[in-house]
């Protein structure tokens, strides 16, 4: 079921707003180091995040990751890693003393009252295809549905005044090529000397090394996590998020039937990654032979994409991933009008996904059978996908991190000078 939605996480910023002034108060006072790294992120040790602590850490940085549970706690120890709870004191203490605060999501992946100040490096989690920040209306969505219209314009201002003299603190925030430059420094309100074009680290895992050893990495890796795979082909569901809305495109029984023959024929297995901040009801996919790949069983899909035959998805960031890969995609988007209308993209839907979108299983399963039965049609959406990667990714050489680092420290020269 879903666990988040933009109401309630706005609801939640106005409540806490005497807790960031005391928060920018107590950061003002606190002078800040030289040489401190903290890293955070809301899904784990994970994304481009972590990318980025294994590049400073090598390099002798002084990089400790602030977690937000039991889980990511646990996982920091099984890394022999400097880590601290981002709630706790020290958590605040560490991120108010941070030359540089890294994360993923928002301010909330650290101690986000003490977030000001400092090198801010937002990574981001994805290029958006779906409007994002400040350019979609749900990030300035006031609580309170069943107050009078004036208190709700009233708090929608206030939240994208907040909103924006927020973003106003990144210092960095990579994008992937001129294209995605755009969207960001739309979306955060950001000038383009913040936005470098250096790529994202998150992906530089489906660029290094050969393709042949990046699936084998890949499969391995997913037969660990999921054993019944064994030599079967893997076809991978994963929607997008819909603001704490169930998925409206989980197959009932028939569907679920139905795509199952599909892939008994082609002897693969179904997949189903649901978004972390809200999912659907996948019985009826799971009861016919499918399996979950949630994030309680995988933080990060982006490094088993290489192991995925075919890709199912809506307006998930995830199809620009896979087309890095490539991997052919299906797209199902059962909701489209509703969601150009409610949320909006860069760009037209068409320009990702082609003129052959599946708006309900049916033609989403044909689409699927016709990619693992027919060679000419795999290379034709492999096609689309490399034209798909060449006009949103400017590097595949597996160095995105490399040139994020330099750009961070050119950030961090340019603070120290006089």
């Amino acid at each position: 079921m879903a666990s988040f939605s933009f109401g309630a996480g706005n609801a939640g910023k106005l409540l806490r707003i005497p807790l960031y002034v005391l928060g920018r108060a107590l950061t003002f006072a606190i002078p800040r180091t030289r040489d401190l790294w903290v890293f955070g992120c809301a899904v784990g040790l994970a994304d481009g995040a972590w990318a980025l602590w294994e590049h400073a850490a090598a390099r002798g940085d002084r990089a400790v990751w602030l977690t937000g549970g039991p889980a990511d706690e646990a996982e920091a120890r099984h890394r022999g890693i400097p880590a601290a709870r981002k709630a706790s004191l020290r958590g605040f203490w560490l991120t108010a003393r941070a030359a540089v605060i890294v994360v993923t999501h928002g301010f909330g992946d650290v101690n986000r009252y003490a977030a000001t100040g400092g090198v801010i490096v937002q990574l981001w989690h994805g290029i958006p295809l779906k409007r994002i920040g400040v350019d979609a209306p749900v990030t300035t969505q006031p609580p309170l549905p069943g107050a009078p219209a004036l208190v709700r314009r009233a708090l929608g201002r206030l939240l994208a005044l907040s909103y924006r003299r927020t973003q106003r603190r990144i210092r960095v925030l990579p994008a992937a090529s001129e294209v995605v430059r755009g969207r960001l420094e739309s979306g955060f309100g950001l000038p383009d000397e913040r936005v470098p074009v250096t790529g994202e680290p998150r992906v530089d895992v489906l660029s290094r090394g050969t393709a042949a050893d990046r699936r084998a990495s890949a499969r391995a890796r997913l037969a660990e996590l999921v054993p019944e795979i064994g030599d079967r082909r893997v076809v991978l569901y994963a929607p997008t998020w819909r603001d704490g809305a169930p998925d409206p495109a989980a197959p009932d029984a028939a569907q679920a039937a139905a795509l199952q023959s599909v892939l008994d024929d082609a002897e693969a297995i179904l997949l189903v990654r649901s978004h972390p901040l809200g999912a659907g009801d996948y019985a009826a996919a799971l009861g016919a032979g499918g399996r979950m790949l949630g994030s309680d069983l995988v933080s990060d899909v982006t490094p088993l994409l290489p192991a995925v035959d075919v890709l199912i998805t809506d307006y998930s960031s995830l199809a620009f991933d896979a087309a890095l890969v490539p991997v052919p995609t299906v797209f199902l988007a059962p909701d489209l009008a509703d969601y150009a209308r409610s949320r909006g993209f860069y760009g037209t839907y068409a320009e990702v996904a082609g003129d052959d979108v599946a708006r309900e299983w049916t033609a989403a399963t044909a689409l699927v059978r016709a990619v693992l039965s027919d060679p000419a049609e795999r290379e034709r959406r492999l096609a689309r996908a490399r034209a798909l990667s060449a006009r949103v990714h400017a590097f595949d050489d597996g160095e995105n991190t490399a040139r994020v680092y330099l750009a961070v420290q050119a950030a961090l020269a340019a603070e120290r000078r006089p």
